[in-house]
């Protein structure tokens, strides 16, 4: 498990979300796997379990996970999540602001489409 960076200007909750997040869309955590429950979180980050319970709540919101009463959170599977237009809204806005952010670094269109194209083809891991 990770550790929040204290001194960073992103919030806890937020660098919990987004690692938590990060782990599931890279296949670090498979579909169906328990996730620690909020106050086993909570020891292990050193974290208020309130904000491990924000962190997870929000990741249900968005599809990420899912809770079993009595039982746990758990990754949900990719084809069991609802299609969420806001949330791909967000994500095109990431994309689109990352694609300019590329050109201004002096990418061209094809080499920008290229990497792309390996990111689907399963590049997605951080080089």
């Amino acid at each position: 498990m990770f550790q929040p960076d204290l001194r960073s200007r992103k919030s806890i909750y937020a660098q919990i979300v987004d690692k938590l997040r990060e782990e599931i869309l890279s296949g670090v955590l498979k579909p169906d796997e328990k996730l620690p429950s909020v106050r086993e979180l909570s020891r292990m980050l050193t974290v208020n379990p309130n904000t491990i319970q924000k962190a997870y709540r929000d990741l249900e919101r968005r599809h990420y996970v899912y809770t079993a009463s009595g039982l746990g959170t758990f990754v949900e599977k990719p084809e069991a999540r609802t299609p969420d237009e806001t949330l791909r809204a967000e994500a095109l806005e990431l994309l689109r602001r990352g694609v300019t952010e590329l050109r201004y670094l002096g990418m061209s269109g094809d080499e920008i489409k290229a990497a792309v194209a390996d990111l689907i083809e399963g590049g997605i891991e951080k080089s």
